[in-house]
């Protein structure tokens, strides 16, 4: 039967119908939904959210041992914190297959960075396949489950946001009924001390020989001849770009990126006149054909940064494009905190008192932004922890007390707590505020292990986070409501004086969790001054018109404005 799927769906349902028995995952968009959609469809896969990605590659790696399919799925940031049982792991091979399955950003619609994965594939010597469509990542969830066991490898999977977030129509072909294999005992292979890791290195070398060899021959890959006046190669939503930008143009469709079929390519480039390799971020395929001595251009007439479509491909080639752009006169909508989120309150205070904040990956990252004007830098998941401790010993115990770091409760578990131990342990000085929402809430609402629930919803034993912070030697720990301003004001003042580490969670669940309703709030005529003060809380449900107003259908009454206007202006009934 036909289904219309998204593209991370899709990859579910054909790791699945390939037999997967193990996935773990940490969420981060545009991979999220896989894992999702796993627990979601089907009870009979044991899926799991991991603290992070490293840890969930190393849960895959441990089933495929084993014996049985595994998979992991993540960003292409979280492939950076995967890296190091990823590149290992092309070393001891696989006994069930295994897939890592990496969502790249081109555009960075959700990301801090842009980033190719494709050159993991290379730098870690194992296969990559790249889907065009739905069906083709059903498809190749499959067919990177069989390539894995066939030639002893981890195999990536790379989606990009396109892909994954668009819908197509997928025809699924049944279930394998896989079964996990016997586990053998093979410390040369799966043991990796430099001995062994020396002779495996060199089973890596002929696998890869192997690969390249079978990539020409490989039905993943294929040439479509037409106008020869022209050839492209291009893979995944790209090629689609291209089909429709330039109908009438020959074009080499790569299903496996890594190892690129470079003879089969060759071929192709003799059979048309002109060859372009039209490829999103890097030049990974045009830089890798001109090393193999085959003609060709592309990246200067697409670039290296952001995302391509069907306009930006005609435009390239100077011809019309499909689609009219949308109006450069469209006014911008940059993202900003919920209604009632209670972020708002931490950066509001944290921009009063004029501290420097160094911040993490998450809602909260919105703090930076007018008017809350709160976050100084962002780098990485869990880095303002360790930030702010460098700070610290950059500028001394004074810059230390003008300095927080804030860090959500998903990101802490990820990759903060190792920071907070390196406070503790080199005498540090920072005050670390855990903004402790009670769920992951960028990604869409996942649990994480100190929500008391596991994915698919049923109850788990919930990560403590003031033992944990006493168990590293944390003495000074607050827990505090940031709604209740005044205490949190002095909560924040209190610990940024100490000459000690000291932590504070900001503890308040997100606003879309909730399922009550509150009465919203409004403003009197009557009293505002039109100060502009409830302004500077960002709160997009506030908006000035002749006098301040209160839009009754954002507002979700969380009562937040009213102690910070000076004259009492705003309530939950207007006044007479």
């Amino acid at each position: 039967m036909k289904k219309l799927m998204l593209g991370n769906e899709a990859v579910a349902l054909g790791a699945a119908d390939a037999g997967v028995k193990v996935v773990s995952a940490y969420p981060g968009t545009p991979s999220t939904e896989i894992t999702e959609a796993i627990a979601k469809n089907e009870p009979d896969v044991y899926c799991e959210w991991a603290p992070n990605e490293k840890v969930a590659v190393e849960v895959a790696v441990g089933a495929s041992i084993a014996g049985a399919r595994a998979m992991a799925a993540m960003k292409h940031v979280g492939l950076n914190v995967a890296a190091d049982p990823l590149f290992t792991a092309a070393y001891t091979g696989v006994n069930g297959g295994l897939v890592l399955v990496v969502a790249d950003d081109p555009g960075m619609h959700s990301s801090q960075n842009e980033q190719d994965s494709r050159f993991y594939a290379r730098s870690a010597h194992v296969p990559m396949l790249e889907p065009a469509d739905s069906a083709e990542a059903y498809a190749f969830a499959k067919r990177a489950f069989a390539l894995s066991e066939e030639y002893d490898t981890p195999v990536l999977l790379r989606m990009t946001t396109r892909i994954a977030h668009s819908q197509s129509v997928v025809e699924p072909d049944g279930r394998t009924g896989q079964t996990v294999r016997p586990y053998v005992k093979d410390s040369d292979k799966y043991v990796m001390m430099p001995g062994q890791a020396r002779r495996r290195h060199l089973v890596v070398e002929a696998r890869e020989k192997r690969l390249a060899a079978d990539a020409d021959r490989s039905d993943l890959n294929r040439a479509e001849l037409r106008d020869r006046k022209l050839g492209v190669v291009a893979s995944g939503c790209v090629y689609q770009y291209v089909r429709e930008a330039l109908p009438t143009a020959s074009t080499f469709k790569l299903g496996m990126v890594y190892p690129l079929p470079v003879g089969a390519i060759r071929a192709f480039a003799a059979e048309v006149d002109e060859l372009v390799v039209v490829e999103e971020l890097e030049p990974f395929v045009e830089d890798a054909l001109k090393a193999a001595g085959i003609p060709c251009h592309g990246k200067e007439l697409t670039g290296l940064q952001g995302e391509l479509s069907a306009n930006a491909v005609a435009a390239a080639f100077g011809r019309p494009v499909a689609v009219p752009n949308a109006p450069s006169d469209i006014p911008a909508r940059p993202p900003v905190l919920c209604p009632g989120c209670p972020h708002r309150a931490v950066f509001y205070v944290l921009h009063k008192l004029g501290l420097t904040v160094m911040g993490d990956i998450g809602c909260y990252a919105l703090g930076a932004v007018p008017p809350l004007n709160a976050v100084d830098a962002c780098v990485c998941m869990g880095a303002g922890v360790s930030m702010a401790h460098g700070m610290e010993k950059a500028r001394g115990p004074e810059a230390a007390a003008r300095t927080v770091a804030v860090i959500g409760d998903s990101t802490f578990i990820h990759s903060g707590i190792t920071g907070l131990i390196n406070i503790v342990y080199n005498s540090g000085t920072s005050t670390i505020i855990i903004l402790d929402n009670s769920i992951t809430g960028m990604t869409g609402h996942q649990q994480n292990p100190s929500t008391g629930k596991d994915i698919r919803g049923n109850a788990a034993p919930a990560l403590d986070f003031v033992k944990l912070f006493e168990a590293v030697g944390v003495e000074h720990i607050r827990v505090v409501d940031p709604f209740d301003l005044p205490a949190f004001e002095a909560a924040v003042k209190e610990e940024t004086a100490r000459r000690t580490v000291s932590v504070i969670v900001a503890s308040r669940p997100c606003a879309l969790l909730s399922k009550k309703t509150e009465p919203p709030c409004v403003i009197s005529k009557d009293v505002c001054r039109r100060c502009g003060k409830c302004l500077k809380l960002g709160c997009p449900a506030i908006e000035k018109h002749d006098l301040m107003r209160i839009n009754p259908i954002l507002c979700v009454g969380c009562g937040l404005c009213a102690p910070v206007c000076p004259f009492g202006a705003i309530g939950k009934e207007e006044a007479r």
